[in-house]
């Protein structure tokens, strides 16, 4: 019984302690750090190129924009983000501390990023987005075509300014305060929170959740969670385990992952070779595993208006994919978007990471310059050996890997009939 509890507290708790963990490596900075990807708290950190192989910050990452994101401490005051006027997909998601989406927005305009208990007034033409954290993330996304669009996405970005409401009130001249860097913070979120034991684990969560409050419909876990110390201030009491906790606590751990993927099935619509998960990605509400799931294999998802992420990892006789073969993945329509929408198929390998290649192609989307059939057919050739021809190439490599597709506005009433892409062994 106390066993079954734990596993669900750390399942509850999960989310909040990764983001902590992405937030502590990601504002592990002096100032910002292009290279990295890493800046100070309430400050803009900008993407100056596509993710690549190296880019572990967070699991599955997307490889059709850039990225603009900023960690914020909101106990003081609101952070004022400028967004200006674009000429394509350029949008902002708001993020609480329990990787629920609070607000997305794309029009330009001033935002006050405010946690949701302050008092106070803000300058006409200021349009408030209240927070229930104290920290919060942004991910502004900036679809990207090619190389020679970069100096247009820094530009846009050169435009967009963070900055404490009180320097926005004086007129807006700001310099962002140095940041600290220490070793120990230089790690990969993901596999710090895995290794966590679960004195530590509970302590950071219970720490956490005195300025990022759980929300009021978790009032029935938090008093289930209370029994084992487990809360807003609590001190976790690692008595309540016994035996060998640490074998136990890797084997928990273990079966809870297994645990979380079988739960999230309940939220997966299959089209053909490929599934998605629907609503309520993005904002789970009392959802705790599926939210719990979505945070373990891809941080920072889309509510299903926004994106869809649609994945396979089988081929059309329900094989696994494999480097070891050569397949073409056959569309005979493109993915249906709305205006200003835009599709993608990027590959991972089985560590949900992008995979290193000789042409550093970790996608093919509707931007790239592939070669259509006579029909208006797309092939797309996967294999880990380069084909002569590239244009239609996506390099993967490992025993296994999976596809994701990413389909951004998607237009959901065109999708129900739209026949998505078949992957079969070429030859």
């Amino acid at each position: 019984m106390m066993q079954k509890m734990v596993s669900e507290a750390y399942t509850y708790a999960f989310p909040l302690v990764l983001m902590d963990a992405t937030k502590t490596s990601s504002t592990n900075a002096v100032e910002f750090d292009p290279i990295k990807g890493t800046a100070p708290v309430n400050q803009l950190m900008h993407g100056e190129k596509l993710a690549d192989a190296s880019f572990k910050a967070i699991v599955t990452p997307n490889v059709d924009t850039v990225y603009s994101s900023a960690w914020y401490d909101l106990s003081d005051e609101p952070m004022v983000y400028v967004f200006p006027e674009t000429d394509r997909f350029c949008n902002v998601q708001i993020f609480d501390a329990w990787t629920n989406t609070v607000s997305v927005f794309d029009k330009a305009g001033t935002y006050a990023i405010a946690l949701s208990t302050w008092e106070g007034d803000l300058p006409e033409g200021v349009t408030r987005i209240n927070v229930p954290t104290a920290m919060a993330w942004s991910i502004t996304r900036t679809v990207l075509s090619g190389a020679e669009d970069l100096p247009n996405v820094r530009a846009i970005q050169k435009r967009m300014k963070l900055l404490p409401l009180s320097a926005y009130v004086r007129g807006g001249e700001y310099i962002a305060p140095k940041g600290r860097y220490a070793e120990e913070n230089n790690y990969v979120p993901i596999e710090k929170v895995l290794s966590l034991g679960p004195k530590d684990f509970f302590d950071r969560a219970n720490e956490l959740m005195k300025t990022n409050p759980p929300a009021p419909a978790d009032a029935t876990m938090m008093e289930k969670l209370a029994v084992i110390n487990v809360g807003p201030g609590m001190t976790f009491d690692l008595s309540i385990l016994s035996g060998d906790v640490a074998s136990q606590w890797r084997e928990m751990i273990q079966t809870v992952r297994a645990k979380l993927n079988d739960e999230a099935m309940k939220f997966s619509v299959r089209l053909g070779q490929w599934s998605y998960f629907g609503a309520p990605i993005g904002d789970c509400g009392v959802e705790y595993g599926y939210r719990a799931m979505v945070a373990l294999g891809g941080l920072g998802a889309n509510t299903v208006d926004v994106a869809l992420y649609m994945i396979t990892d089988v081929d059309n006789s329900g094989e696994r994919l494999t480097a070891e073969k050569t397949y073409v993945m056959h569309f005979e329509s493109f993915p249906p978007v709305m205006k200003g929408g835009f599709w993608s198929v990027t590959a991972y390998g089985n560590d949900d990471f992008l995979i290193d290649n000789p042409i550093d192609r970790y996608c093919i989307n509707d931007r790239t310059d592939f070669l259509l059939n006579e029909d208006g057919s797309l092939d797309i050739i996967l294999s880990g050996e380069q084909p002569h021809v590239i244009a239609n190439w996506l390099p993967v490599a490992g025993a296994d890997y999976h596809l994701f597709m990413r389909i951004y506005t998607p237009d959901m009433d065109a999708l129900s009939t739209w026949k998505p892409p078949i992957i079969r062994i070429l030859g």
